[in-house]
Parts: C-alpha cells; sequence; structure tokens
C-alpha cells in the first residue's frame, strides 16, 4: 500500500524535510473517492489549503474508496509517525452511510490494530441538526458568481444523489437556504439515486417562467457526476453551472470551523 502523505511535519522527532514535527493533532481529511483522478487531485489540493490555514498542523488526505490510504490505514500511519491522538474531518456533505457506518468501521479497526489512538471525528461539512453553515452557502455562491455573469433568476442545486430520506432532506434546506440568500426559486436536483436530474430541474424552472436558469455545483470534487450535470443542465438551457467547491476559502474556512467546534464520536 502507499504511504499515507501529510502536509506539515511528521513523525516522533522530525518530519521528512528534517524540521521538528507539530504539536497539534494532525488533521485526517476523510473523502469518498472516486476512480477520476480529478477527485482525489482536488482533495489533496484542499489538504494543501487547509495546511496553509493552520500552520504547523500536519494535514493528510484519506479516501473511502478508490484511492489509498483509506481512513484505517492513514491512522496507522498516524501512530507509527509517533502520534497517539488525531482529528477526522469527513468531507462528506450528508451525514448519510459513509458517516453513519463506514467511517465508525474505519476508526474502529485503526483501533483495533495496533498501538491505540484516541480519534475525534467532527461533523459533517452539511447541515448539522437542520443548521446550513453559511461558509457552506458562500462557497457555493462564490462559485455560482465565478460560472456566470450577471443575475440569474432561478437556481438548480445539483448533488451527487442518495437513497437516504434524511440525506435528500439536508440537501433541501441547502437549496431553500440558498435561494433565500439569493431571493430566487431554487430546485434540487440529483446525478444519481433520485429523480429529478439537473436537466429536469432546469426544465421545470424554465416552464414556470425562469428566464435565466443556472445550476450550483453541490459537489466536493470533479468527476464524472458533475460532467453529467454539466451535459444535462446545459442541453436544457441552463446559462451556467458552477464548478465544485474544491479548496475554496469558504471551504476551508468551514473544515477549520468543524474542527476548533465539538466533535462527534465515531
Amino acid at each position: 500500500m502507499r504511504a499515507a502523505r501529510l502536509t506539515g511535519g511528521v513523525g516522533p522527532g522530525a518530519g521528512p524535510t528534517g524540521e521538528p514535527r507539530s504539536d497539534g493533532d494532525p488533521l485526517l481529511l476523510v473523502a469518498h473517492g472516486s476512480r477520476d483522478p480529478r477527485a482525489a487531485e482536488a482533495t489533496r489540493a484542499l489538504a494543501r489549503a487547509v495546511a496553509a490555514a493552520r500552520p504547523g498542523t500536519p494535514v493528510l488526505a484519506s479516501w473511502l474508496d478508490h484511492t489509498e490510504p483509506d481512513p484505517t490505514e492513514a491512522l496507522r500511519g498516524l501512530v507509527a509517525a509517533g502520534y497517539s491522538r488525531a482529528v477526522l474531518v469527513p468531507l462528506l456533505l450528508t451525514a448519510a452511510y459513509h458517516r453513519r457506518v463506514d467511517i465508525p468501521a474505519a476508526v474502529a479497526a485503526a483501533q483495533r490494530s495496533g498501538p491505540p489512538i484516541q480519534v475525534r471525528v467532527t461533523d459533517v461539512l452539511g447541515p448539522v441538526r437542520g443548521e446550513v453553515d453559511p461558509a457552506l452557502l458562500a462557497g457555493l455562491r462564490r462559485r455560482l458568481g465565478e460560472a456566470r455573469p450577471g443575475r440569474c433568476d432561478a437556481v438548480v442545486l445539483a448533488a451527487a444523489g442518495t437513497r437516504d430520506a434524511a440525506a435528500r432532506g439536508s440537501v433541501g434546506r441547502v437549496a431553500a437556504a440558498l435561494g433565500a440568500a439569493l431571493n430566487i426559486p431554487t430546485r434540487v436536483s440529483y446525478a444519481s439515486a433520485a429523480p429529478p436530474d439537473a436537466g429536469a430541474a432546469v426544465n421545470r424552472l424554465r416552464a414556470a417562467g425562469a428566464r435565466r436558469v443556472a445550476v450550483a455545483a453541490y459537489f466536493l470534487a470533479p468527476g464524472l457526476f458533475h460532467d453529467s450535470v454539466t451535459a444535462s443542465a446545459r442541453d436544457a438551457g441552463a446559462v451556467a453551472v458552477a464548478s465544485p467547491l474544491t479548496d475554496v476559502p469558504d471551504l476551508v474556512d468551514l473544515i477549520i470551523r468543524r474542527v476548533t467546534t465539538t466533535p462527534t464520536h465515531p
């Protein structure tokens, strides 16, 4: 397996460049994972941005699927480097199956397989207890502003999709908050698992009288889902499709806030 790669000093005495190791708890960012290499690079870019915002704190990217290291391997690597504690940040926009099952299982596996490591798991990046973080909205609005000139009169919030009704409700809360912030009608669409797709959502808004419909991307990284959203929305007449959040500064701020507020348990 490929060795875990940290941004920042690592090791019980010194980092790979000979610099003293930070005494701060390392941050482990855990992304979903994708076969598309653009997704992994976006997560690495986000890890670099978080590390730049927290000088001296080691920051490691890991993935639940498709890309190494996985969270268990990454946590064992931190133990081998001399750390006894870590903060795990789920790079997830809903608290669905991956947050409820996969991440706790990865932490438990790491704790079973060698010397102990204390892991604090933060909330996901999406709504928590029904509240949409202002930084998440700011990131969506920033990407939307980068994608389109002038003002649109309706927005589709395009998400990856899930069969989990609670998770879909979470996406709906983000769409409602975004619509309220922009003061325009907003609909949700999904790239998989649930209707409507982006094109259908754009068509519904246009049928209701909207002339300039834009699409906000509720994605953390590029990949096939975002590509399909872009194609579907453009075919339906969307005036713009935003890029995924990737390493937008507002997302970095949100991650740091999740780290510094009371964390949840695995």
